[in-house]
């Protein structure tokens, strides 16, 4: 069982710009003063900004462009709606906007069996939409794939109840916390868990200020900790930078890169660069557009593909 793999899916957007259904709980979110085609063709650029600079160091990006019809502004961010797995598993998750809802497509599956990849079985919680429950892909459940666990920070997008069938379906051991950010004074919930957590091979970037609860604060680092995982706390300022928004990956030989945006990056402290990059150099591409407008930022991005080879 691996924890990051070299194969990734992103989607180029073609009407990217702030989306009014997930700007309610999405704290990051801000208004830009310039027009949609405006907006989308700087996301655009620093989409393909950010796949140049993976494939450079020789990750294997599958892009696929996404479609005007139906209007679907946060496709950008396909790891939200699925995820894909070593057993040839795919899991499609139930998404809190109904505008997400229609990012889903069963084209992506061809495209990827295309591309020599093997998919056994579906498994779709997407029924419990009906019901109000949300569980939203890998932002809101972070998956240590090696030790058998799940840490996610409840949420209006991450019910409780769904995270539990998810570990039962997955036998992982789940790690349930509640993150928060100071909004207008007011500590409300972090709308997705890998905006204020990353988990690497040997090390975990966290926001450990955001989880309020001390004993869960305590359980999260106990089981950090006795994975062998290096903690690297950051700040919930840098956290508004999106500095825990990262992803791990491996580029050509199997080196190791850790992949951000330039804001989170530049947000970060010398000492934290250094004991990052005691493990992995860092793969940075500015995306402040796409940061802005969508409250989302590079791991948001990136779909791991874990599937065998057929």
């Amino acid at each position: 069982m691996k924890q990051i793999t070299n194969s990734i899916l992103m989607i180029r957007p073609v009407s990217f710009r702030m989306n009014e259904q997930t700007a309610v709980n999405n704290y990051f979110m801000e208004e830009m003063d310039l027009q949609e085609g405006v907006i989308n063709a700087k996301a655009q650029a620093e989409f393909d900004a950010l796949v140049k600079a993976l494939r450079d160091k020789g990750v294997n990006v599958i892009v696929v462009e996404d479609s005007l019809v139906p209007d679907t502004p946060d496709s950008i961010f396909p790891n939200n709606w699925i995820s894909f797995h070593s057993s040839g598993t795919v899991v499609v998750y139930p998404m809190f906007a109904p505008n997400r809802r229609q990012e889903r497509r069963e084209d992506i599956l061809e495209i990827l069996e295309g591309e020599g990849f093997k998919i056994e079985n579906v498994i779709d919680y997407t029924s419990a939409e009906e019901e109000g429950v949300f569980l939203e892909g890998t932002g809101s459940i972070i998956m240590d794939r090696v030790n058998q666990k799940v840490y996610c920070a409840l949420s209006p997008r991450a019910d409780e109840e769904l995270i539990i069938e998810f570990c039962e379906d997955f036998d992982c051991l789940p790690v349930i916390f509640t993150a928060n950010q100071t909004v207008d004074g007011e500590r409300l919930p972090i709308y997705h868990t890998n905006v204020m957590m990353c988990l690497a091979e040997d090390y975990a970037v966290i926001c450990l200020d955001a989880i309020d609860d001390k004993q869960e604060r305590k359980n999260v680092v106990r089981n950090l900790k006795e994975d062998g995982k290096e903690v690297i706390a950051i700040t919930e300022e840098q956290t508004q930078h999106f500095a825990g928004n990262m992803l791990q990956v491996a580029g050509s030989d199997d080196k190791r890169f850790l992949v951000m945006s330039s804001q989170a990056y530049h947000s970060l402290t010398p000492d934290q660069l250094v004991r990052l990059e005691s493990y992995n150099p860092i793969i940075h591409s500015k995306l402040d557009t796409i940061e802005t407008c969508g409250g989302g930022s590079a791991r948001c991005m990136i779909a791991e593909v874990f599937l065998p080879r057929a």
